[in-house]
């Protein structure tokens, strides 16, 4: 049954008024029941339905149509006072912390600490209701309350139901309504939304105004506001400026990619809260291009929601410790049903729309970094997912990608990406966000000419080996292919500012028979989490074990327990879940001046993958660049084919497609710093170094050092 359907089937608007009705009784009717013992859930109750009866009183008081009658304490006391429950100060005793909320309610604990969490999804569905539009999002914030009053019906009157009844509505509740949410979040991030909150802010708002921050009903935090702040103070000149890098960047990357741009109507459009000067221009600058502006806001329900990732319009997380806690959540609802029927819906979209989504160009993101660093907590009270439930989720994801891309082939589309610093990174925020300006508009074609002396060498190499220095216990050799005709075809693509911006690596897919050794890293920041001390062994291009220092975040547990800590936390979000991965990528990144700005600034920590690849050799764990896009030829500016497009996985996508692709792409950067040597050595024996020491020693090389010396 589709959207279309199930609204003409039961009237939204109705069952949300009578459901919020409801909820405003919930308060006074607990009042007279006891607290304490294993007595807790009666004050869940109170608590979540008082959260819930501040959010819905008056919600349409505080949307873009009444914004001129609002003023930025009011908004901002409001949106703060919605999200206090997961802030960092309360979160200790919030039914959310899956931690206090075992403490408090026992067995029911972590299915309500579920649900509390979910709840904090209703805050940006409600923005985008508005008028006679929104009847989508009234639809899943009903189904939310309906799941709670339907859970406070079995606990009413000091009933304990058994905690399979509570985990029985939580999984009807995900099974039920994943076709609307699944299919309605395909449609938004493909197809321009007439709905969409950022749509509306970027059309009607004055963005010098930080009031608009608050229509989005996303947390804003000091990041968005001095943010956007900043921007407002920057010249047309200057933002346009960065509006051009990142849009021609875009169109770039269909010439690079050797892809047609013929017939492309749609470009989604993903940014962080605050940014929206930089992306009005670009909207603007992609009309040109003939190209409509998807705005898709971030994922959040947990139903569709991967992790702790959040793709689309979004802004600083409240508290990341409470997205951690949660990332695992899919254990209540996970199951083959649940699968199949995600599967389904998806498939049935993209068939309504095929002849439409060949319009789809890609997306276009503008990442942030500055964030403060973060290292989890983990949790004994939080169960991960059974090994079947794994399994699954890999299984899912292996089969949507393979859906996607029937209807929408790797090598039919492009995209970009940008990456600009948010206040959080400190003091020097505003000498870092130029300086970012600066090594985002790199020369092109100074670096095309250098990286090309690498490729070079790179290409007459039977091996590659990186050593580490400074502590560094890397030692890695990479296997290269032997190239049948040297004069048409390469290993390595030469990468400038085209869909990963800024410039400056050189990368490969490297034959895995033949690539082993240890990789090694002292400190890395990687898919939003801390790694200390991290190091990975490869035998025949897979991983073979892993480890890294968790004794900070657990100083008390011992040795053994620290162990199987950090191998779990690296399973979970380097390897995710997979038991191997192999080497999908090995690049050599070569734009020290960012590397000297994230010395200057002592920052290095904090920048984006996007960013630290470029800063010294990196290997990435997952699929290899050319996903999904393997039999689409790709040159390099001197005319060469780009050869390295596959690999041993790769190469089963017809006959055993769910064996091909992994899904992930995880780059692990060794800085300049911890670079003893990494040289080449030819079928006869013979060595030639590119890097020695962390400084670039190969002919006509040498103009890169000039940033690290300043460094």
């Amino acid at each position: 049954m589709g959207v279309t359907e199930s609204f003409n089937n039961a009237d939204i608007r109705e069952r949300f008024a009578l459901a919020r009705e409801r909820i405003m009784d919930i308060p006074d009717e607990c009042k007279h029941l006891e607290c304490g013992g294993e007595y807790f859930y009666p004050d869940f109750f109170i608590k979540k339905a008082d959260e819930l009866c501040f959010l819905l009183n008056d919600f349409r008081k505080y949307g873009i149509d009444n914004l001129k009658e609002l003023t930025e304490e009011e908004l901002a006391e409001r949106n703060r006072k919605i999200y206090a429950d997961i802030l960092p100060e309360n979160y200790e005793k919030s039914y959310s912390n899956p931690d206090y909320a075992e403490e408090r309610l026992g067995i029911y604990g972590g299915a309500l600490s579920f649900v509390s969490a979910e709840l904090m999804t209703i805050p940006v569905m409600l923005s985008q209701i508005y008028g006679e539009d929104g009847l989508q999002e009234m639809a899943k914030v009903t189904y939310l309350l309906e799941l709670f009053l339907y859970i406070y019906g079995l606990f009413k009157d000091g009933d304990k139901p058994n905690i399979s009844e509570v985990e029985s509505a939580i999984y009807y509740y995900a099974f039920d309504y994943i076709e609307e949410i699944a299919r309605d979040r395909l449609i938004e991030n493909t197809f321009p939304n007439n709905r969409s909150a950022a749509a509306r802010i970027l059309l009607e708002c004055d963005l010098s105004d930080t009031r608009y921050l608050y229509m989005y009903g996303d947390y804003i935090s000091e990041n968005e506001v001095k943010l956007s702040k900043y921007l407002a103070s920057l010249s047309d000149e200057e933002i346009e400026r960065m509006a051009f890098t990142f849009t021609d960047g875009f169109r770039r990357g269909f010439d690079v990619m050797n892809i047609s741009f013929e017939g492309k109507k749609y470009v989604n459009i993903r940014y962080h809260i605050g940014q929206e000067r930089i992306v009005k221009a670009a909207v603007e600058m992609f009309g040109k291009m003939g190209l409509e502006a998807v705005l898709s806001r971030s994922i959040t329900s947990r139903l569709t929601r991967k992790g702790t990732v959040k793709p689309g319009i979004e802004s600083s997380s409240p508290n990341m410790q409470f997205e951690f806690d949660h990332r695992l959540d899919d254990r209540f609802f996970l199951d083959k049903r649940f699968v199949q029927r995600r599967l389904d819906i998806i498939k049935d979209t993209y068939e309504e729309r095929k002849d439409e989504i060949h319009g789809y160009a890609g997306p276009a993101v503008i990442e942030t970094f500055g964030e403060k660093v973060f290292t989890p907590v983990v949790k004994e009270s939080i169960e991960g997912l059974t090994e079947e439930q794994s399994s699954l989720m890999i299984e899912m994801y292996n089969k949507l990608g393979i859906i996607s891309n029937k209807y929408l082939p790797g090598d039919s589309y492009s995209f970009t990406i940008i990456a600009f610093p948010v206040p959080d990174i400190g003091a020097d925020f505003e000498e870092i966000f130029r300086e970012t300006m600066m090594v985002n508009t790199l020369d092109n074609n100074k670096y095309i000419q250098i990286q090309q002396h690498i490729i070079d060498v790179l290409d007459k190499a039977d091996v590659v080996k990186v050593l580490g220095m400074n502590g560094n216990l890397t030692d890695m050799t990479v296997k290269m292919r032997k190239l049948k005709n040297p004069e048409k075809e390469t290993q390595f693509e030469n990468c400038t500012a085209d869909v990963n911006i800024p410039l400056g690596e050189v990368f490969t897919s490297p034959v895995l028979k033949g690539t082993s050794g240890v990789l090694h890293v002292s400190r890395s920041y990687l898919n939003g989490y801390s790694f200390s001390d991290l190091k990975i062994s490869f035998e025949n291009g897979l991983v073979t074990d892993y480890e890294c220092d968790m004794s900070h975040v657990s100083p008390d547990k011992s040795a053994e327990e620290l162990k199987q800590d950090g191998r779990k936390y690296i399973k979970e979000n380097i390897l995710f879940n997979h038991e191997t991965l192999p080497i999908g990528e090995f690049a050599i990144g070569t734009n020290t001046t960012a590397y000297n700005m994230a010395l200057k600034y002592n920052i290095l920590e904090q920048l984006p993958i996007l960013i630290v690849e470029k800063t010294g050799p990196h290997f990435a764990l997952g699929d290899t660049c050319y996903s999904h896009a393997e039999d689409h030829a790709v040159f390099n500016p001197d005319g060469k084919e780009i050869i390295s497009r596959e690999n041993d996985f790769s190469l089963l996508r017809d006959k055993e497609p769910e064996k091909a692709y992994f899904n992930c792409h995880t780059d692990i950067t060794i800085p300049y710093n911890e670079l003893g040597r990494l040289f080449t050595v030819d079928s006869e024996g013979n060595e030639t170094d590119i890097i020695v020491e962390g400084r670039f020693v190969l002919s006509g090389t040498e103009e890169l050092n000039k940033a690290l010396e300043d460094s």
